[in-house]
């Protein structure tokens, strides 16, 4: 718990800090709930630029732990409103973590979330194990996004906290800082409302499921694709921000982070979104000033926010060389990864007959995207839960409305920014699913939730419906927060170095009865022996003759020799040890654990 919650506290006061700063340095001195999103992007840049240097992450924290120090010097005395930012951040803050917390409450133990639902972690802790001792490994080869993973490698040999609980901290500290960063869009509203809506944008269902499986890269990408839309919101409807001539320079570092975690597929949603504002932008100008400079939202309520300024605040001159600059920071900060991007277009994810279903049962409905899905699993049909179908479809319908209102909303109030976002994320899912795979779509789904939640929260919120929309989306996102599986507790990555060893030869894994019982340890196990013949049984419960043609067994190196027979050490890869059986004959029992079966294959 604490080595979790000591990963929490780092990633979100160096975010905050060195976020901040970075706005600061563009022009805007009150302070910014884009912050977190745009500090956790840096942090994904600098880790995986210097992780490497030493081989062990150690120079990464050292430049980490600097750039808090220079970013903190740098704001004191120039930062302005910071006394409104620490009366509105903790209290988000706080509900976030006590959300994330159902998991691990739930379980009784804290560990790698989501094992039974998506073995996927192993594989990003063995990348990461290697990472920090400077060594090579199969992701690295392939071109796949580490900035995440040289986070927690810095966590590592910066504070010493152990890879699982850096991962399990990653994933709770990106919670906390998408529903931080969606204050952007109620800092103006009082605190009953603000708090709330935060939340429910933050952690809404697709979100919190993918907290639920230890789906990391996909909250991550998330949290970028809203805070870049709110970053374009920001640059033309902010009085402090519009008239900046590097404006669009933090839409810009987001667009960086988004890279550094999730590579060039990241971009195909934020890319999107900034080519269909900019269009939406020059086609209200071009009507205003027809109109002769009429406000094209026609009259305003008292709930709506002040215009938004000059109409061509992102189209004229001003806005191209702002641009231009934005594009020059961004092309400068990827340039040492476009190798690897080219090199990660050849992943499995990409092939239609590669991962298919990946952990899914069969595609999923977008209308999970809307919030209200009142299932503890994502991945089950409408009535296979506790909630009859006709409760989903209600749930669906409603909020299906309540997204058309909030839309027609926003397009009179000229929010254009979040119309362009559903837009670039409604065109996204549609490519997945019409040219990609049940998996890759149901990740479309959950990348464009926040800002389906947004839509209709945002609008609304004085409102009752979205007071009933709230209620009803929390209750749907914590239902699968109590539902997430906790897996081991701990990690080595001596048991898939194994695999090497074992080959496809059939192998008898004998592991404690808790390991497999309460910390869902049978899926982790055979996720990293897959491609052989594995069984896997309670080390108290093992018959003295393993199964027959078991040619290998695996034990804890703390149990001793196992209780069984003919059995000769082959090999100590401390905690486990590995067996020879001698004579083993004839075809093997224990299932094949096939690379590409169902939840399993290299992580996506």
């Amino acid at each position: 718990m604490f080595g979790t919650y000591a990963a929490v506290l780092a990633i979100c006061v160096a975010a905050l800090a060195i976020g901040q700063a970075a706005i600061g340095l563009c022009g805007p001195r009150r302070w910014s709930w884009l912050a977190p999103a745009v500090g956790l992007a840096l942090l994904c840049a600098v880790c995986w630029g210097t992780v490497r240097l030493g081989g062990d992450g150690t120079v990464s924290a050292v430049l980490v732990t600097l750039l808090v120090l220079v970013s903190l010097a740098y704001l004191w005395g120039r930062l302005e409103d910071g006394g409104e930012a620490l009366r509105q951040g903790p209290p988000v803050a706080l509900l976030a973590l006590l959300a994330t917390a159902l998991p691990f409450l739930a379980e009784g133990h804290f560990g790698i979330l989501g094992t039974s639902f998506n073995p996927d972690m192993s594989q990003h802790l063995l990348a990461t194990d290697r990472l920090t001792h400077g060594e090579s490994s199969q992701l690295l080869h392939q071109g796949y996004p580490l900035g995440p993973h040289a986070i927690v490698a810095a966590l590592n040999h910066g504070l010493g906290i152990g890879l699982v609980q850096g991962f399990s901290g990653l994933m709770v500290a990106v919670a906390v800082l998408a529903s931080l960063t969606a204050l952007t869009a109620f800092r103006d509203q009082p605190w009953p409302l603000r708090t709330p809506a935060a939340l429910v944008v933050g952690l809404t269902y697709m979100v919190a499921s993918y907290f639920a499986q230890g789906s990391f890269k996909e909250t991550m990408q998330a949290l970028f694709f809203l805070a870049f839309v709110l970053a374009l919101r920001e640059s033309s409807r902010n009085p402090d921000w519009r008239d900046l001539p590097l404006r669009f320079v933090p839409a810009a570092l987001l667009a960086v982070g988004s890279v550094y975690t999730y590579s060039f597929p990241g971009l195909i949603w934020l890319v999107g979104a900034a080519v269909i504002w900019l269009l939406i932008e020059a086609a209200q100008a071009r009507f205003v000033s027809s109109a002769g400079g009429a406000d094209a939202g026609g009259p305003r309520t008292e709930a709506q926010p002040p215009p938004a300024g000059p109409p061509a605040a992102a189209t004229g001159p001003a806005a191209g060389r702002s641009i231009l600059w934005a594009s020059l920071v961004f092309a400068v900060l990827i340039a040492p990864e476009i190798g690897r991007m080219i090199d990660f277009e050849q992943f499995e994810t990409f092939d239609p007959n590669g991962p298919g279903l990946g952990n899914l049962f069969g595609q999923i409905s977008p209308f999970e995207g809307l919030g209200i899905w009142p299932s503890g699993d994502f991945r089950l049909t409408p009535g296979a839960g506790a909630v009859p179908a006709l409760g989903y479809y209600v749930g669906a319908a409603f909020a299906s409305i309540l997204l058309l209102y909030g839309l027609v909303i926003c397009w009179r109030r000229r929010e254009s920014a979040l119309v362009a976002g559903l837009a670039a994320a409604a065109l996204a899912y549609a490519a997945a699913r019409l040219g990609g795979t049940p998996y890759t779509a149901a990740k479309a789904i959950e990348v464009g939730a926040p800002l389906a939640a947004l839509a209709i929260v945002l609008p609304l919120l004085r409102r009752p419906v979205a007071w009933l929309y709230m209620l009803a989306a929390a209750g749907c996102s914590l239902l699968t927060l109590a539902n997430a599986p906790v897996g081991p507790s701990s990690y080595s990555p001596a048991l898939t170095d194994l695999r090497d060893e074992v080959g496809a030869g059939p192998t008898l894994v004998l592991a404690p009865r808790q390991l497999l019982t309460d910390e869902h340890g049978t899926p982790y196990i055979a996720w990293e022996l897959r491609g052989g013949r594995v069984c896997i049984e309670t080390a108290g419960e093992a018959d003295r003759r393993p199964p027959p043609g078991v040619r290998f067994v695996i034990s804890d190196l703390s149990a001793g020799h196992p209780p069984l027979t003919r059995l000769r050490p082959r090999l100590i890869a401390p905690p486990y040890v590995l067996w020879e059986r001698s004579g083993a004959r004839g075809g093997s029992p224990c299932p094949l654990i096939a690379v590409r079966q169902a939840r399993q294959g290299a992580p996506r």
